[in-house]
């Protein structure tokens, strides 16, 4: 097993990855990333340099873009898609939590 805490894998927020590492894990080229990142499809970290630093969340938004594009989506349909993802996960969350606070409420009364 894999563990975080043995710092054999950085936690999947920290943006450890270089732009041509992130390149070769998710399989397009470093100019694709800058698109996908000009278009804001993906926000990579900066370094104190400037350096782009590309996370496991990342990787793995990369690889839901990727996945889009090759059925066809437009950059603009997949910036949409996303957005409504994302807004979705936030609700899903946030029902999640009125739920249990919810049912906290009920199990005190």
């Amino acid at each position: 097993m894999l563990e975080h805490q043995s710092g054999r894998l950085p936690l999947p927020g920290q943006a450890v990855y270089a732009i041509s590492v992130a390149a070769e894990l998710s399989g397009v080229g470093v100019q694709t990333l800058r698109l996908y990142e000009q278009h804001g499809l993906i926000t990579p970290a900066r370094s104190a340099g400037g350096t782009r630093r590309y996370s496991g969340e990342d990787l793995t938004r990369l690889a839901r873009i990727i996945a889009l594009a090759a059925e066809g989506i437009n950059l603009a349909g997949i910036a949409r898609i996303l957005d409504l993802e994302d807004a979705n996960t936030v609700l899903r969350e946030s029902n999640t939590a009125l739920t249990t606070e919810a049912d906290r409420h009920r199990d005190h009364s």
